[in-house]
């Protein structure tokens, strides 16, 4: 099957693409889109299977993306929610359409397209600009079709029967991924708390800093569930819970249920732990697992000691990305001269620190309970910095504030969808929050600390500064590509600039 005419295709794309979870420039137009290498995976004849880089320029911002392009004749029901668009074959001269039109969409769905993926990197295959490379002493099982993961994300993991999981990076950074590079670098050393790797996909683009990672091959723990949802079933179970009143004793069957405060009656934030749903004693673990990451990383990857003027810099920085934010959100900007007051305090007291690689994008959705233990993923740090940025040096307590925002948002966000309670009912929900949120960062930060990482008390200053410049990323983040979620952020600021 001849591949697709490409100035169709092109304009397909430019409509087809801000519409993806993953694309990540949905608050700008396009202003020009092509397509920078085209590579033919399966020839057909159908269906077929290409592998498209796209550039896409916004502006001043230009980006690129991967795309697994599979051609039909005829699109089966299931593969419709990826169509892309109908586009005719080229012709003989790649100038012009040629024959009838053919259905073009995200072969990521597609499990006959995607089982290729496994066969190449098994056999260390090398198409065109193309590299499937398999982890040294690793087997890896090829037939195996493939299921994408439905989960909200900047990328699209493919679930290969039981064995692997495969994550596509839909948009592409110069060089090696930090999430290979990490992710590689921990499963060499056989640290117990990440997922082995099996192999991965590169491109070879002659620029500088290497081949580009397209994709990473981990293996799939079947088992295990996502800190995420169980710290919300966690809330939901506290939220849910009759009252404790003020003399120590429950509310009776009329006190309110969900909503108890309706009842006029109090509970105090011991009573967070009374729910079935407790989840400290999970967040302490997963604190002492994070330690032990933080461990490994500084023996893979070295210990740096930062001079002052840097950390000055860094705090610097945070207030640069504030007052730019603070521009853009309006909502943010009653924050805004008490969290640059916690940034002038790290300024002003600066002093030498040690610095390692860290996880750099840490939240309960990167992190996995499974039968011995947790586990953590997703070492490509925040989506929204530079590669640059992700791949330098920070202090390890930059993780611990990303998961202890992380403890805020999970109890906030089932907030988020209550906008229509009574107040006193709106009251009893928020104390709740923060009775729960109080409860497993202490937890988190205990068993941080007890694993040997950085004593959170004995920082305090640098941990708010922290807390709070991730506090102004998530705005930012949720401004441009979740606004509805806007308000989970928000909601606590007004706790930490307390």
């Amino acid at each position: 099957m001849a591949p697709p005419d490409p100035t169709a295709l092109v304009r397909l794309l430019s409509g087809w693409l801000p519409r993806q979870r993953w694309f990540g420039g949905k608050d700008r137009p396009i202003g020009a889109l092509s397509i920078a290498a085209a590579t033919e995976l399966l020839p057909g004849p159908d269906p077929s299977l290409h592998h498209l880089v796209v550039d896409v320029r916004q502006g001043a911002v230009a980006s690129r993306y991967q795309l697994l392009l599979g051609v039909r004749a005829d699109l089966p029901a299931h593969l419709r929610p990826g169509e892309i668009g109908p586009v005719a074959p080229a012709g003989p001269d790649c100038r012009g359409p040629a024959g009838p039109a053919l259905h073009a969409y995200d072969a990521a769905y597609d499990p006959e397209l995607t089982r290729p993926l496994l066969a190449h990197m098994a056999a260390g295959a090398e198409v065109g600009p193309l590299r499937f490379r398999r982890a040294p002493n690793r087997t890896i099982e090829t037939g195996l079709s493939a299921v994408p993961m439905s989960a909200e994300q900047s990328n699209t993991s493919l679930v290969f029967g039981d064995a692997y999981i495969c994550k596509l990076f839909r948009r592409l950074t110069p060089g090696v991924s930090p999430d290979l590079e990490v992710s590689f670098a921990l499963s060499e050393a056989h640290c117990a708390h990440v997922p082995a790797v099996h192999g991965w996909i590169e491109m070879e683009t002659g620029e500088a800093g290497g081949p580009v990672t397209l994709a990473l091959l981990s293996e799939y723990l079947r088992t295990a569930t996502d800190g995420w949802q169980l710290a919300l079933t966690s809330v939901r179970d506290w939220f849910a819970s009759p009252a404790h009143t003020g003399d120590g004793h429950r509310g009776g069957p009329h006190s309110g249920g969900p909503y108890s405060g309706t009842g006029g009656e109090a509970f105090t934030g011991a009573d967070a732990g009374a729910a079935g749903g407790d989840f400290a004693a999970e967040a302490g673990r997963l604190g002492a697992a994070t330690a032990t990451v933080h461990h490994d990383l500084a023996k893979a990857f070295g210990v740096t000691r930062v001079p002052a003027a840097d950390v000055r810099a860094m705090a610097r920085g945070m207030r640069r990305q504030l007052d730019e934010v603070g521009g853009a959100v309006p909502e943010l900007r009653p924050y805004v001269p008490a969290i640059g007051a916690a940034f002038e305090e790290v300024e002003a007291g600066a002093e030498d620190l040690l610095f390692q690689r860290v996880h750099g994008d840490y939240h309960l959705g990167q992190v996995l309970r499974t039968g011995t233990g947790w586990v953590l993923l997703d070492f490509e740090g925040e989506p929204a910095r530079t590669p640059a940025e992700r791949r330098a040096p920070s202090h390890p307590l930059r993780d611990v504030a990303g998961m202890l925002r992380s403890f805020e948002y999970a109890a906030r966000f089932m907030l988020a969808g209550n906008g229509d309670l009574p107040p006193d009912a709106e009251r009893d929900l928020e104390a709740r929050a923060r009775a729960w949120t109080a409860r497993n960062r202490a937890a988190f930060r205990g068993g941080y600390a007890a694993a040997g990482g950085p004593d959170p008390a004995g920082h305090a200053a640098l941990l708010r500064a922290f807390e709070l410049d991730k506090a102004v990323y998530e705005i930012r983040y949720e401004a441009r590509n979740r606004p509805s979620w806007l308000p989970v952020p928000l909601r606590s600021l007004a706790d930490l600039v307390r």
